[in-house]
């Protein structure tokens, strides 16, 4: 389902990626080795079944040493022995961290924090978006790239640049001021228009000319949050424009597709990627398990389902993941036996045509050298290289799932405007954070076995239905509209606390909380009631909840459960309003995860959600479909085996089944299901 209608209609023109079957692939980065070494590399490769390498990501200080100068010859023998194995190339444009050469002969391009200090070489990424020198010195790179290989037959898809704004995307030199000064501009049009989209008559912070806006740099008190809104709108926007850049010089010289890696993992926000998926040929993600969260598991199912969405349900590439541990992270945990394998068939389950790793070899020097890879440090003989074989295996016998589609009727509402705005300096409780709001809803839906689209606030949702609608403070009135047009024509949703509170400028909408939903839920909230941290409040049900409660009053809704103290007893915490056809549910607090999941299931059955026997928290199952074939993903993360409905043959065991299945503790099956 396409976020934006004009979506489709842009990338219609564009080329397509086509890989035979589901792409294996991985980063290799020849450079970090002697030459001697890449044959056998290849040969290995080979063994494992890759057959897509991503190389030249970071290749900058390799091909264009010194200004001026350019070489090729290792990066010629690469391609060449990659070609003679068979294996397709996803070729970087070298942009991603400029060469010490480059930050010495022009330090204006080194980007600046909102402290005001200047960030230096040493690491990646060591460079402003805005800066027009990076840009002339990154595009002749990206020029001389695409003359030498634009028709190259082994180059199967461009990769621009990688992870764009990773560490540089919020950059507040003296370049990135002027950037941000016309881009607003253009925006409002008239300094009068941003003084009221800002509501800068609060704390006399009225503009008169446009040469006195900065960068919402830090202050001595909280920021304005639209200057601080506005500014991550534009840095999404400036490295989008730098995308385009690129992307225009490789168009004019390949016929290839074009991407590059996006980041949509829990510690990443500062793109909005709903705005740059019309110019990706094919969307692709790179994700890792977060260990640094409870549930690291479910967050990489939400993340799949979030790229999906992004892709207007369409097949998507796992750019980057990792076989076992990462090395950034405070305690980076090795994964267990199998685990690789249960990662990459939950990307695939949600729409992931292609399954890549960082990277191929693991490094033996620089800050990524404890990160794992395919060909790790310990070589094949160990139990990493003989999982990655039997992946490798795994992955060419569900070649024919290529093309298939996610099968969901529930939706989830994301936003990445919500995100910047909800957590602001200043806010009712920062003990209420966006994604952890949304993760929370998400839980609780995955938990009862629902299959779940991640989309737009804007996505069309006539398809589902249940539509559910986490903690979306900033909503724009067209988002509304489109959620009560889905109400009013049969559909359920269920909207939860501390949503529809401002527009799009970060604007209160005034004559009660929740303001762009009030009347669709048949509520209104004079005052919000946050719980102090550690402490809980008992609802009528039995349930517990936290972080929140409201002075909730009704207006065309009933009360299905209610508060029985805390800061406001015998308040409506559950409410239900009947609109047009459909329901609207609204949650007035956080229940815990058992209490949640049950309001979530009985609001899914009352809904028709389609819900397979088996599925639980522990227990994903999925079904792709598409073209006359039908594919059931059912993945085990616990312990005790599990038996699921099905019938078909198992491209896992590669042996038929007939009624039942059962999937064993830590296992997967996915089963080609036979034609009705």
């Amino acid at each position: 389902m396409q976020p934006h209608t004009e979506h489709t209609e842009h990338r219609a023109a564009r080329p397509t990626w086509r890989h035979d079957g589901i792409a294996f692939g991985c980063d290799y980065n020849p450079e970090q080795w002697d030459p001697e070494v890449w044959p056998e590399d290849v040969r290995l490769m080979r063994e494992a079944g890759v057959d897509l390498v991503a190389i030249n990501i970071f290749g900058w200080s390799q091909v264009n040493p010194r200004k001026g100068t350019f070489d090729f010859a290792a990066l010629d023998t690469v391609m060449d022995l990659l070609a003679d194995a068979g294996i397709r190339v996803n070729l970087g444009t070298a942009t991603a961290s400029p060469p010490p050469w480059l930050t010495t002969l022009h330090p204006e391009i080194l980007p600046v924090a909102d402290d005001g200090t200047t960030r230096y070489p040493g690491g990646r990424q060591a460079w402003c978006p805005s800066s027009p020198v990076f840009r002339r010195y990154a595009l002749a790179l990206v020029e001389q790239v695409a003359d030498r290989y634009g028709s190259h037959p082994n180059v199967e898809l461009w990769h621009v640049s990688n992870e764009l704004g990773c560490h540089n995307a919020l950059c507040h030199c003296v370049e990135s001021t002027a950037s941000f000064r016309r881009w607003l501009e253009q925006r409002y049009g008239t300094i009068a228009e941003l003084n009221r989209a800002w509501g800068t008559s609060f704390w006399s912070q009225r503009y008169d000319d446009w040469a006195e806006i900065l960068t919402p740099m830090r202050t001595l008190s909280t920021r304005n949050p639209g200057q601080v809104l506005d500014f991550h709108r534009f840095s999404s926007e400036e490295l989008l424009g730098y995308y385009r850049a690129e992307a225009e010089v490789i168009r004019a010289r390949s016929t290839a597709p074009i991407t590059t890696n996006f980041m949509v993992t829990a510690h990443i926000r500062n793109l909005d990627y709903f705005s740059w998926a019309p110019e990706m040929d094919v969307v692709a993600n790179d994700h890792y398990l977060d260990n640094r969260l409870a549930d690291p598991t479910t967050e990489l199912a939400f993340a799949a389902d979030l790229t999906r969405g992004i892709a207007g349900g369409a097949p998507w590439i796992l750019m980057e993941t990792s076989t076992s541990a990462v090395n950034w992270q405070p305690h980076n945990i090795a994964k267990a036996r199998g685990e690789m394998t249960r990662n990459a068939a939950q990307h695939i389950a949600r729409g992931a045509d292609g399954i890549c790793f960082f990277q191929w070899r693991a490094s033996a020097q620089g800050s990524e050298k404890f990160h794992s890879a395919l060909l790790p440090h310990a070589g094949t003989d160990s139990d990493v290289w003989r999982e990655v074989v039997e992946l490798g295996a795994l992955l060419d016998r569900l070649d024919e799932v290529t093309g298939t589609r996610v099968v969901a009727d529930t939706a989830v509402l994301f936003s990445w405007d919500a995100w910047w705005a909800t957590d602001a300096d200043n806010r009712p409780s920062h003990s209420v954070e966006y994604l952890e709001q949304v993760h929370a809803a998400y839980t609780a839906l995955r938990a009862t076995g629902a299959s779940v689209d991640v989309v737009h606030p804007d996505a069309d949702l006539s398809g589902y239905r249940l539509v559910v609608v986490p903690a979306l403070y900033s909503v724009t009135d067209s988002a509304a509209a489109n959620l009560e047009s889905f109400v009013a024509a049969g559909g359920t949703t269920l909207v939860t606390f501390y949503s529809g509170i401002v527009d799009e400028h970060d604007r209160v909408r005034l004559g009660g909380y929740p303001g762009a939903f009030a009347e669709l839920l048949g509520i209104r909230v004079e005052e919000f009631a946050p719980l102090r941290p550690g402490d809980e409040a008992r609802l009528a049900s039995g349930a517990t909840a936290k972080l929140w409660a409201e002075h909730l009053a009704l207006t065309t809704a009933e009360a299905i459960d209610a508060f029985v103290d805390g800061p406001v007893p015998g308040v409506p915490a559950v409410t239900r309003n009947e609109h047009g056809s459909g329901a609207a549910w609204y949650l007035a607090t956080a229940p815990d995860a058992a209490d949640y999941r049950g309001l979530v299931a009985r609001i899914a059955d009352e809904a028709g959600v389609g819900r397979p026997v088996g599925a639980g928290p522990e227990v994903e199952i999925l079904r792709r479909a598409g073209d006359g074939r039908s594919y059931v993903f059912a993945i085990n993360h616990g312990a005790e085996p599990v038996v699921i409905d099905a019938t078909g043959f198992d491209l896992v065991t590669t042996g038929s089944v007939d009624g039942d299945a059962t999937v064993p503790g830590y296992g997967i099956r996915i089963i080609r299901e036979e034609a009705a």
